[in-house]
């Protein structure tokens, strides 16, 4: 933040009354509790809805900057629509389920519940200082029975439909939280929680189907064009990764159904050489069961190594490759040739149906493989001939001058012919280029009944058991006679039990499996012995669709009303970090579309338009208590009041950018409010001042402000509101100071102007001001005052005159002079002159009021 930029008067020094942040926030905080003045439960309020979101927090201990900047950025779009006219809903709560919680509670020996709730009183108490507008009466926290009753309604609502499952499958496996993980819960390998390499394990877990509607998450990303980050968009488009190619059946020897493999590539069939099966696929643990005691035993030895590799490590190019012949055979469909069939890691079992057609003459990876094992490499693609027109034909002695390169052979050079060109060695393929010889392909496929055109997702369905305690108990009962059985609606919430007396320590399995009074109960179906599923779910789940819950959050008999859902939702803008790009954001793209389907909601998006805010760094790097570079939310909030570091966050650069700690300025801020608080001290006009009156200059000034803050605030340009502001200010005093003085109703008009708009950045002094202005609370409801438009009008412009594109001179005319008279002021301009000098003028662009430029030359 700038220093003051002109000196204040040495009077402001020595008057009593001073501006004191830590008096002005216990003078207004009690006010504002009183008042409740963002409260929006009243059902005579027509004015046109706005719901601003901020991604709530986890209650791991008390606010960080992190949070400062987030929950900063937020308030002041949700201030900002409400000065717009707007009744503008803005709450809060807490995403308290989860293993931090947990763990922590497992090292200092207590009940999750109370190292929870403490944190979220702290953060309580801090989020009242800091004073966003939210309203309160709203809050919530996901792991209070009256919320997670909903989570529970919500899972069973998804069963009812088959949209929540139970499978056995390999699924990721964190050892050290003994928990399984969702795919986009590993981050390179390693557990998101705690960093903890990733292995794979087969266990029989709950999901959710996010495949079934993988098309819909892809496709509807289009309606957020232009209201979310680019590169948000992108990374959802990435994960659900969606190909187009085909499913190839090919028959096995000795096995009766066929298997599939999905390929983007059928244009190249003709190449495949061998067949490749994940290991720990269930179809290669099939495949080897039925070879040899030989082939068994080396197969059941390799899947145990496998089982030890991350996927990242598997899928590396640099990896040697390595795998186990399974003694069997497949048929190639479209030749007929006889193909081995292996097992390598280099397939996961999640991709297509866990097996792969290898053509290593044009894959590197099979080329890899093939070279490894000396199996046969084929080229069907001449990448040397034209994709585009026709094939020249060569007959009789007519030999062009220059004879097409020779392929070169993948076998030997170890390099796979990965570029495109024209079938061959492909049979009546041949010749088709690409695009067209995929489509060729793909259609005799369907006419033989041996394939057909299809679709492949890198998207995997939901994995949201976990097998740990601080979490929403699943609500189905296992019983040995009915199966699955879905806790009865009227018997929701499935209440945790007590933690005292249980074992929370991770061990593969949940610790609700011990609580012997909780877990065993009557069938709701048949009366007979019965046990609950003793996991819980992902926390996931709870955030998926937090933003109904708070339409509706004193309601105990729905998780939201249908109707307020459509007077609120979906978000207008939500803000949160990039971090949650994928996770978060695709589950409760994913939840909305389901409840759409089921009639809830009227909408298909949840979030309408995002903003994320970059990090708050120190020296260059994240902030840690290990690296001794924390910088305390509640110490900047003790010494600067919550006014002064709202304003630095805004005024330190895009909200998307990160801030340097070191490189701002707390102090600039306080100075800069100290002085903004002053001007309105200072005023002595009453409020009835007639504003058409006073310093011209200085309305023009504040009527250029108040018609170019909300283009700004609205395209989230925080810094430059608040440079202007400075500026405003800056010029408000010097009005005060050594202009008409005080009493001119040109300064009262700026003053209440500034007041109203620091209500956006710094509210606990925008309140005062406005009270020393001689106004009731609060500010933040006064409507943003339009501009006058006849003051917007320019008299006169600065031109600049350039010689050879460089500037020799500007001058003030009048903002309407025509194009030869601003001609005629460039050519008799001394400096202009000069810079011509003897040269020949060839050439004058025009563009009034503003440019002269003059080409010249010897």
């Amino acid at each position: 933040m700038a220093d003051e930029q002109t000196v204040t008067r040495e009077s402001d020094e020595a008057r009593e009354e001073r501006y004191d942040f830590a008096a002005i926030q216990d003078k207004w905080a009690p006010v504002w509790e009183a008042i409740t003045p963002f409260a929006t439960d009243d059902p005579a309020d027509k004015r046109p809805r706005k719901y601003v979101l901020d991604m709530f927090p986890y209650p791991s201990g008390d606010l960080h900057m992190g949070h400062a900047e987030a929950f900063g950025f937020g308030d002041i779009v949700a201030r900002y629509w409400r000065q717009q006219g707007f009744n503008v809903l803005h709450p809060i709560g807490w995403d308290s389920f989860g293993l931090p919680a947990e763990n922590a509670a497992i090292k200092r020996g207590i009940d999750p519940r109370g190292w929870t709730y403490d944190n979220i009183a702290q953060q309580k108490a801090s989020f009242k200082i800091y004073a966003p507008s939210f309203d309160w009466s709203r809050e919530l926290h996901t792991s209070d029975p009256e919320y997670y009753k909903w989570n529970q309604w919500l899972f069973l609502k998804l069963y009812e439909k088959g949209i929540a499952y139970r499978k056995d499958g390999s699924v990721n496996w964190c050892p050290n939280d003994q928990t399984v993980l969702a795919n986009e819960q590993v981050i390179d390998g390693h557990c998101e929680r705690c960093g903890f390499l990733v292995t794979k394990k087969k266990l029989t877990q709950w999901y959710f189907r996010v495949t079934d509607y993988a098309d819909r998450l892809l496709d509807d990303l289009n309606q957020l064009e232009g209201t979310w980050p680019t590169r948000v968009l992108t990374m959802q488009r990435n994960w659900i990764g969606r190909s187009v190619g085909a499913d190839v059946r090919f028959t096995i020897e000795g096995r009766t159904e066929p298997i599939p493999v999905y390929t983007t590539r059928p244009d190249t069939l003709y190449g495949v050489t061998f067949m490749v099966v994940a290991p720990d696929s269930d179809l290669a643990q099939e495949l080897a069961a039925e070879a040899s005691v030989e082939v068994q035993a080396e197969f059941n030895a390799y899947l145990e190594k496998v089982r030890g590799a991350t996927e990242i490590e598997r899928l590396s190019t640099e990896r040697e490759k390595t795998g186990v012949f399974l003694g069997r055979y497949a048929k190639n469909p479209l030749t007929g040739e006889r193909i081995p069939i292996w097992s390598a890691d280099y397939v996961l079992a999640e991709y297509g149906h866990g097996a792969i057609m290898a053509v290593p003459a044009h894959d590197q990876r099979d080329l890899d493989f093939a070279r490894t094992f000396g199996l046969p490499v084929k080229v069907v693609v001449d990448v040397n001939a034209p994709v585009t027109g026709a094939i020249p034909v060569i007959t009789g002695d007519d030999v062009p001058d220059e004879l097409p390169p020779v392929l070169p052979d993948p076998a030997q050079t170890g390099e796979a012919l990965a570029g495109v060109g024209r079938l061959i060695n492909s049979g009546p393929f041949d010749g088709l280029s690409k695009n067209t010889a995929i489509t060729k392909v793909t259609e005799a496929l369907a006419q033989s009944g041996i394939g057909g055109a299809a679709k492949n997702y890198r998207l995997r369905d939901w994995l949201i058991s976990r097998q740990r305690y601080w979490g929403t108990p699943i609500p189905i009962i296992h019983c040995a006679e009915c199966g699955e059985v879905p806790v009865p609606e009227d018997q929701l919430p499935v209440v945790l039990p007590d933690a005292a007396g249980l074992d929370l320590r991770p061990k593969g399995s949940s610790p609700l499996g011990a609580a012997e009074d909780w877990v065993n109960v009557d069938c709701p179906k048949c009366g007979g012995p019965a046990k609950r599923d003793s996991d819980t779910m992902d926390t996931f789940v709870d955030s998926s669709w937090y933003f109904l819950r708070f339409l509706s959050a004193n309601d105990d008999a729905r998780a939201f009303d249908p109707a307020e859902a459509g007077k609120w939702a979906p978000v207008d803008q939500y803000v949160g970090g990039v971090e949650h790009a994928i996770l978060h954001l695709l589950y409760a793209r994913f939840i909305t579309k389901v409840l759409f389907d089921q009639g809830y909601v009227d909408f298909t998006e949840p979030f309408m338009s995002l903003l994320n805010q970059g990090q708050v760094l120190m020296d260059g790097s994240a902030m840690s208590k290990s690296k001794g570079n924390l910088v305390e939310f509640a110490s900047q909030l003790r010494e600067y009041g919550a006014d002064a570091l709202r304003v630095t966050m805004a005024f330190a650069g895009p909200p998307e950018d990160d801030i340097d700690w070191a490189d701002v300025s707390v102090t600039g801020s306080s100075k800069f409010l100290a002085r903004a608080w002053r001007v309105a001290r200072d005023v002595t006009s009453s409020p009835d001042a007639i504003w058409k009156d006073g310093d011209l200059a200085l309305r023009k000034q504040t009527h250029r402000f108040l018609a170019d803050a909300p283009g700004l605030v609205e395209s989230f340009k925080f810094n430059v509101v608040v440079a202007r502001l400075i500026e405003l200010v800056n010029a408000t005093r010097k009005a005060i100071d050594s202009g008409p003085g005080p009493a001119d109703p040109a300064v009262r008009e700026a003053a209440e102007v500034v007041a109203m708009s620091l209500n956006l950045f710094a509210p606990y002094t925008a309140e005062d001001m406005w009270q020393l202005l001689g106004y009731e609370p609060t500010v933040a409801n006064v409507q943003w005052r339009k501009a006058d438009q006849t003051l917007l009008v320019e008299d006169t412009v600065t031109a600049i005159v350039q010689v050879n594109g460089k500037v020799r001179d500007r001058f003030d005319v009048p903002a309407k002079i025509g194009a030869d008279e601003l001609e005629q002021l460039a050519r008799a301009s001394a400096a202009v002159a000069r810079a011509v000098g003897e040269q020949k003028i060839v050439n004058v662009i025009v563009r009034a009021p503003k440019l002269v430029n003059i080409a010249t030359k010897p």
